[in-house]
């Protein structure tokens, strides 16, 4: 039976969010006319989080699961997902625009009043870095990042961290993938004679030959940068994606036009571009912040412009899939897939 009950005001609960503006000016009685425009827009901000979080989280229970299958429904709901999860970025991005209708006088209006206070304390923003797989240990500012928060949002921020992130997952997703589990060779290339250690298959001997011949006199060292990232499981160094899901992912990378593989390869796309708008978020709010207070310290104890810049050189999620456009090669060049192969990934 339809409730004929429910008001638009009750669902969406107006009264407690159009009640929820609290200007500090006001209290001091001392009126600072853009503050109800920051603190707007920084609860939109938030509401904008939880969203994402949500979004994250149905995406990491699917992904979770033993077998996911590449041709189903699933995966067009993960994709679909993290595809809105850019949207929503994208909005993220441009809402700074309304935010820079405020000169750095009308900030200073009610500036000193938020003390401590201050974006930075964005508990929801930190456990979305680390749901999607940003590690503690490559945070910048690690001294400092939950030193201003309440031990409940500590608490959430930590548990977020242990989960297993949108990263781990993609490791596994990428592992599974079945694209050379059986001996032979899928391309219509004889074997060469170049080795990629760890890498038996022929395709990546041929690939590699093929790579390699391609290289300018000044790329050489990508020989070895090759082996390194899709053979060497004993490699050093932090990586967070194993050879195995490297190769899988160029894979994906070079024949996208297989049906089978258009998902995957939407997948893949998606977190770039998660990545990227979250680096061009990170970038604005830098530019918006010197703009603002110049040099000065953030109202949290955060270093400002300073500590916005060392996150955006540094908090890149998915640079390992990034990194893998070093090793494509012209798609003329790509070795032609055997009918088996081509059966396989057509659907047929």
């Amino acid at each position: 039976m339809t409730n004929t009950n429910v008001q638009y005001g009750d669902y969406l609960q107006l009264e407690n969010i159009l009640n929820a503006q609290f200007p500090e000016s006001d209290k001091h009685q001392l009126p600072a006319h853009d503050e109800m425009l920051f603190i707007i827009i920084h609860q939109a901000y938030e509401l904008w989080f939880k969203q994402l979080l949500y979004e994250v989280d149905s995406v990491a229970d699917i992904m979770n699961k033993p077998a996911v299958n590449d041709n189903s429904p699933e995966l067009q709901t993960v994709v679909h997902r993290l595809q809105r999860m850019v949207t929503i970025l994208k909005l993220l991005v441009h809402q700074i625009d309304v935010m820079e209708t405020m000169t750095p006088m009308d900030f200073l209006d009610f500036r000193d009043m938020l003390r401590p206070a201050s974006g930075f304390q964005s508990w929801q923003f930190k456990a979305l870095e680390a749901r999607l797989g940003l590690q503690y240990k490559h945070r910048f500012g690690q001294e400092y990042y939950i030193s201003q928060l309440r031990q409940d949002k500590i608490d959430i921020i930590r548990k977020a961290e242990n989960e297993k992130s949108i990263l781990t997952l993609l490791n596994e997703w990428l592992e599974r993938m079945p694209f050379f589990d059986e001996p032979g060779n899928w391309t219509n290339y004889r074997p060469m004679t170049a080795t990629v250690p760890g890498a038996e298959h022929i395709f990546w001997q041929d690939y590699r030959q093929l790579y390699s011949g391609g290289l300018a006199e000044a790329e050489q060292n990508n020989r070895e940068y090759f082996n390194t990232v899709f053979a060497d499981e004993n490699a050093g160094g932090e990586r967070n994606l194993s050879p195995k899901a490297c190769r899988a992912a160029l894979f994906i990378m070079l024949y996208r036009g297989y049906p089978l593989l258009q998902l995957p390869f939407q997948l893949l796309s998606s977190l770039l571009e998660i990545d990227e708008q979250l680096s061009t978020w990170r970038y604005r709010h830098m530019s918006m912040v010197h703009r603002m207070i110049g040099s000065r310290i953030g109202t949290g104890g955060s270093t400002g412009k300073d500590y916005l810049k060392g996150a955006l050189d540094k908090h890149f999620i998915f640079a390992e899939i990034a990194r893998l456009t070093s090793f494509l090669i012209e798609r003329r060049k790509l070795p032609a897939l055997s009918h088996e192969m081509g059966q396989r990934l057509g659907f047929q």
